[in-house]
């Protein structure tokens, strides 16, 4: 069933009007939606609207609710992942994978090994957000998450919002994820944070500014791995270990 965004202003007496351009040319036009034809709508309050196409004008579609629930469709904790961005597809499949695996949000970092320019970098957040935007839709999430501004390791690390940071490294590691993760669970809410680096790995200076923070820095074993499979692997591990 197609699924949008919406803002609950929208709903009035068991209707809900869908008249923002965007979402309007997507059903009407893209989709060439028909009355009667239902569509699932999500508000800001991640209440999931089931509703079917009630009326279609020149620029808005009137829509029946049909059934009305809070979404189920999320983490019981909050997931972030600090990623050195990568060239091209491959940044967008993290990008995309990632808002499928449930992350609340993405923070680029350019590291020394970074594989684009910090300059390009910067330029990307728009497009990456918009990405994620057009994920959360097609895998019904409850919410968007955020593409952060471009940072850098020092910065992220100094954030008091995260309740746990993990770092995972191709060397210089001091246990494996699947072991940290069945050993440390989440509890309801928490805030982790996990850090993935470039193909190139981190570099020294890397390394030792999160030992000085003292992370956990983790294994994913011992097969050579790209970046972009390794940002799969450790979410798809997490969301596994940590259930839902």
């Amino acid at each position: 069933m197609p699924h949008f965004f919406i803002n609950s202003k929208c709903v009035n007496n068991n209707q809900i009007i869908v008249d923002d351009k965007e979402n309007y040319n997507h059903i009407v036009k893209s989709l060439r939606a028909k009355i009667g034809e239902k569509l699932l709508l999500i508000d800001e309050n991640e209440i999931e609207y089931q509703t079917v196409i009630k009326e279609i004008g020149e620029k808005y579609i009137i829509t029946d609710i049909l059934e009305q629930n809070k979404s189920t469709r999320a983490l019981p904790y909050n997931l972030y992942l600090a990623q050195s961005p990568l060239k091209s597809d491959a940044q967008l499949t993290i990008i995309e994978k990632a808002t499928e695996l449930g992350v609340r949000g993405i923070y680029p970092i350019y590291t020394d090994n970074c594989a684009l320019k910090k300059s390009v970098a910067e330029k990307k957040v728009e497009k990456w957000q918009k990405v994620m935007y057009e994920a959360s839709k097609q895998c019904e999430r409850a919410n968007i998450p955020t593409c952060y501004e471009l940072s850098d390791l020092k910065t992220v690390l100094s954030d008091s919002k995260f309740d746990r940071i993990i770092a995972l490294c191709e060397k210089n590691t001091n246990g494996d994820l699947k072991t940290h993760l069945r050993e440390h669970p989440a509890n309801k809410e928490e805030n982790i944070l996990l850090i993935i680096g470039p193909e190139g790995g981190f570099s020294q200076d890397e390394f030792e500014l999160m030992k000085k923070g003292n992370l956990p820095m983790l294994s994913l074993g011992d097969l050579i791995l790209k970046a972009e499979t390794a940002v799969i692997v450790t979410l798809g591990n997490v969301v596994y270990e940590f259930g839902k």
